[in-house]
C-alpha cells in the first residue's frame, strides 16, 4: 500500500472543512486497513437495513397497500407496522426514524481517514456508542413485538440483525480509540 494513504498528521478534534479531500477520497476508497474494512462492513449492513426499512416506509405512508412476507407462523409484518406502537414517536412512522438513524450510523462509519482512532478518537467512540444503543433498541423492539403484538415482522428483524452484526465490527477501532484517549 502506498505510504501516502496512511500519512499521519496532527489534527484538531473536529473540522468542518477537510484539509486534504483528495487524500481522504483515496484513503476511503483504496486503503485496506482492518478498521477501514470493518467500517465498510458497518456501512454495508446499514444499507441492508435501510433497504428493509424503505419497504416498511412505503407501507407506513400508504404507497404500498401490502407488505410482502413469507407465510411463517407468528409473522405478520402488516400488523406490526400499522400498529399504534409504530407511530408513537415524533408523530412519524417508525421506519422513517430508523432510516435517519442508519444514515447517522453510516455517516459516523464513513467519517475520517484510516487513522482516525489516533487522530480523532471521538469518532470511533461515538460510532460504538451509537451502535450499542441501536442494538439495545433492536432488542427492545423484538421484545415489544413478542410481548405486545405476539407476532414478528421479518422486515423489522433484518435491520435488528444488521445492527447486532455491526456491534462486533465497531469494537476493535473503539478499543484503539479508547487507548489513545487514555494515553496508552
Amino acid at each position: 500500500m502506498k505510504q501516502t494513504l496512511l500519512r499521519r498528521q496532527a489534527a484538531p478534534a473536529i473540522e468542518l472543512h477537510t484539509r486534504h479531500p483528495a487524500l481522504l477520497s483515496r484513503q476511503l476508497r483504496e486503503a485496506t486497513t482492518p478498521f477501514l474494512r470493518e467500517r465498510r462492513g458497518v456501512i454495508g449492513l446499514s444499507l441492508l437495513a435501510s433497504g428493509a426499512l424503505s419497504l416498511i416506509c412505503l407501507f407506513q405512508i400508504g404507497i404500498l397497500k401490502h407488505l410482502p412476507e413469507p407465510r411463517l407462523p407468528r409473522f405478520d409484518a402488516e400488523k406490526v407496522n400499522r400498529s399504534a406502537e409504530a407511530y408513537r414517536w415524533l408523530e412519524t412512522p417508525d421506519a422513517f426514524l430508523g432510516l435517519v438513524s442508519y444514515v447517522a450510523t453510516m455517516t459516523l462509519a464513513a467519517m475520517g481517514g484510516p487513522t482516525r482512532a489516533e487522530q480523532r478518537p471521538w469518532i470511533p467512540l461515538a460510532l460504538a456508542g451509537k451502535v450499542a444503543l441501536d442494538a439495545a433498541l433492536a432488542g427492545f423492539q423484538i421484545l415489544t413485538q413478542a410481548r405486545k403484538m405476539h407476532t414478528y415482522c421479518l422486515w423489522c428483524l433484518l435491520p435488528s440483525a444488521a445492527t447486532c452484526g455491526s456491534l462486533p465490527l465497531v469494537m476493535p477501532e473503539a478499543r484503539a480509540a479508547l487507548k489513545r484517549v487514555r494515553g496508552k
